[in-house]
């Protein structure tokens, strides 16, 4: 058996660019109540029986403490002219909130008034990740909140269909 070839983090940040996937805000709630969410593409489904999805979440985010505490947890799928949003839930600096319309549903995690759907999820499990943690979430309400076309994530760069 061949010893695999070492495999450097910027090559694999470019073939994993090469692989288009759709870009979420996943949002919840700090102990204090202070909404927390951030920019999120590496997001998928798990599970239909139960439903499950999973996200994962850099060891370094500064958000982590709140995910690592909270019971629940919304995944905001963006619309093709959310970039802007994307942008500012990625900035650390930025005022994530600021003059974003926000729902809670059961979880209490903020659900964004604009996002193309918007799923609610109880936290299901954590797993190591390597540099991430890997949160699986079971959904307990869904909806999809808008007609318009996903934002699109593809080689660095935000893209739309067609």
């Amino acid at each position: 058996m061949t010893a695999p070839a070492d495999v450097s983090p910027g090559d694999f940040r470019a073939v994993l660019g090469s692989y288009a996937t759709g870009v979420t805000v996943v949002t919840t709630r700090a102990p204090d109540g202070e909404p927390v969410g951030l920019t999120v593409n590496s997001f998928t489904s798990v599970s239909l029986d139960p439903p499950l999805v999973l996200f994962c979440l850099d060891r370094e985010a500064g958000s982590l403490p709140a995910f690592e505490t909270a019971d629940g947890f919304a995944v905001n799928i963006l619309s093709a002219d959310q970039a802007a949003v994307s942008n500012r839930f990625a900035d650390p600096q930025a005022a994530r909130f600021d003059g974003e319309g926000v729902a809670d549903w059961s979880t209490g995690a903020p659900i964004l008034a604009d996002a193309l759907a918007a799923l609610d999820c109880t936290v299901h499990a954590r797993h190591d990740g390597g540099d991430h943690i890997i949160l699986v979430g079971r959904v307990r309400r869904l909806a999809v909140l808008s007609d318009d076309e996903p934002l699109i994530y593809w080689r660095g760069v935000y893209r739309k269909l067609g």
